[in-house]
């Protein structure tokens, strides 16, 4: 596909995207989490305001118009994506949920039915976990061994080690073209021949490709490439699992039920042809056609933004670049869209919660990756990805943005606390989730419950180098947190704990756990509905559920320590 000749503008791409010119506290939004998902174009949102205004009825089944009509516009969307990505018939297009499930259909019914024990199946660091867990689970199940490409400290590929692990056991490579986490692009098209030459079928993860470069998966030669309709502009709950027919058709179903089926007795049953067989019952018919209008709204720009997005990558890395203190995480030669970093002293998650107040999205943590995390020595990153419609006025205001806080946080440099374990807030968990209730019924905004939190954190002290000596980081947590308990000097049937995290609101939860938790009784602690707290003031609407997941964590241990003091 030849890309386009003339200037892109971004204003003008702009304009066609509704989200973008809203604002939050007369701030404008500035969207740098594209590579979570892409907001959608006007074109896609009409279209599926059209479809269930006008054309909604169920498909492949009903004699009538409207029937006809939606299977038309379904079949529609499948042939402009067979064109898009240049398969070779509408009938290697199957529809999914997205990259995960397409993922996870092949591990399933092309892995049980080709895998079995002391056969390979290789993928890389830098994957997603949607493109490692499923091959584990088939590997547990079939016998199969997981092995895994290294990467250098630059985030590639060590192509030298995956040259070693290929041989005659490998049967599948499963790898991303683009790294969600770092940026890098692979070079797929190699990848792919060596594993050919070793007998190997090649599966491509093109979540983090499919929406900036063109895709040509004849030219690539892979047996399966599998991509997400949401980061391609078009609806959520949409995706696509490309694969070579004659592989497809030797694959058994995934699903069963409506659909798929040829004709069905109780002597037996037999399936459907391509590409019926991997759709069973009723599918995303409106989303579906939403991203086939997407899929045309990227052709109509023909990749006339390409040059726009590495100029863009460039930019934002040398702004980044000169900010005290911050260190990029993810530098390969070949990149994409993605700048993750890290600040020196700073959380991640600390890092997403400022830029929300100045409304700069960005995303924090370990984005599914966490084997990257560990390969680069570090918990998480916050990370900009970029989108056509980005600008350079953006990345200003997001390197702006990150200057402020890295001077705020020279200000708040705290020195370590004498080691003081708290004593009990009130008389019981529940009087003292009472009186914190209490105060949250003033806080009706997101913002000031956070800020809230971000207050009780300031106040806790500071014990974390001294904490990390001594015990074992509690799982679960996106940020690096450290708790250790103990019965009361006092009385023995109490519990007390200090604690500490390197990330600000996580402190602030440590706080809040303290004063619910600290100096009361173990059974009393044992017996406190701490879900029925955190709903009553809301704790759902204002903290990540992976924050949750480092809060359930922590409530964990607080309780396996008291348990062992009754």
């Amino acid at each position: 596909m030849a890309l386009h000749s003339e200037p892109f503008d971004p204003v003008r791409v702009r304009a066609e995207f509704p989200i973008l010119a809203t604002e939050r506290n007369g701030r404008p939004l500035v969207y740098l989490d594209n590579g979570a998902t892409t907001q959608k174009p006007r074109v896609v949102i009409d279209t599926l305001r059209k479809f269930y205004e006008s054309q909604n009825a169920n498909i492949h089944r009903g004699v009538y118009h409207l029937s006809q009509l939606a299977t038309e516009l379904y079949d529609q969307s499948r042939h402009t994506i067979q064109q898009f990505i240049n398969a070779a018939e509408p009938a290697e297009i199957i529809f999914t949920r997205g990259t995960t499930e397409g993922i996870n259909l092949v591990a399933s019914s092309w892995g049980r039915s080709h895998l079995k024990p002391g056969d390979e199946i290789i993928v890389s660091v830098m994957e997603h976990h949607a493109n490692i867990v499923p091959w584990q689970i088939i590997a547990e199940q079939t016998g199969a061994v997981l092995r895994v490409i290294p990467i250098n400290d630059a985030g590639e590929l060590l192509m030298n080690e995956y040259q070693k692990l290929l041989s005659p056991k490998t049967r599948m490579v499963a790898i991303t073209h683009v790294s969600n986490s770092l940026g890098t692009i692979n070079d797929v098209e190699k990848i792919t021949r060596l594993a050919h030459a070793a007998g190997a079928k090649v599966l491509i993860d093109g979540a983090q490709w499919i929406a900036h470069h063109p895709t040509d998966v004849q030219k690539i030669g892979c047996d399966f490439y599998v991509f997400s309709g949401h980061k391609i502009f078009g609806p959520t709950g949409t995706g696509v699992l490309y694969g070579r027919r004659e592989i497809l058709d030797a694959m058994p179903p995934y699903q069963a039920g409506g659909d798929m089926i040829e004709n069905v007795s109780f002597a037996g049953t037999t399936y459907a042809a391509l590409p019926a067989k991997f759709e069973a019952g009723t599918p995303n018919i409106a989303g579906a056609i939403g991203l086939g209008a997407a899929i045309n709204f990227v052709r109509n720009l023909n990749f006339s933004y390409v040059t726009h997005e590495q100029e863009l990558l460039e930019y934002a890395t040398q702004q980044l670049q000169k900010i005290p203190g911050l260190k990029i995480v993810g530098t390969a030669k070949q990149k994409g869209g993605v700048i993750s970093f890290v600040i020196d002293g700073i959380s991640s998650l600390d890092i997403g919660l400022k830029l929300d107040a100045e409304n700069i999205a960005v995303r924090t943590g370990h984005h599914c990756c966490q084997p990257v995390m560990e390969r680069m020595h570090i918990s998480g990153t916050a990370r900009a990805s970029l989108a056509p419609y980005n600008t350079k006025e953006e990345i200003d205001a997001l390197a702006s943005a990150l200057q402020k806080i890295t001077l705020s946080r020279r200000v708040e440099k705290r020195t370590a606390a004498s080691v003081e374990y708290p004593s009990a807030s009130a008389v019981s968990p529940q009087l003292a989730a009472d009186q914190l209730a209490d105060e949250f019924t003033f806080l009706e905004e997101k913002t000031d419950k956070n800020q809230y939190l971000l207050d009780l954190g300031a106040r806790l002290p500071s014990n974390f180098d001294n904490l990390k000596k001594i015990t074992e980081r509690i799982p679960g947590c996106m940020s690096e947190v450290y708790l250790v308990g103990r019965s009361s000097p006092a009385d023995s049937e109490r519990y007390e704990f200090i604690a500490d995290a390197n990330a600000d609101i996580v402190r602030g939860l440590i706080a809040l756990l303290q004063k619910i938790y600290s100096g009361q009784r173990s059974a009393d602690i044992l017996s406190f509905d701490i879900e029925s707290f955190f709903h009553r003031i809301g704790l759902d609407q204002f903290i990540t559920s992976q924050r949750r997941n480092g809060l359930a964590g922590m409530i964990q241990r607080i309780r396996s320590q008291a348990e062992r003091l009754r």
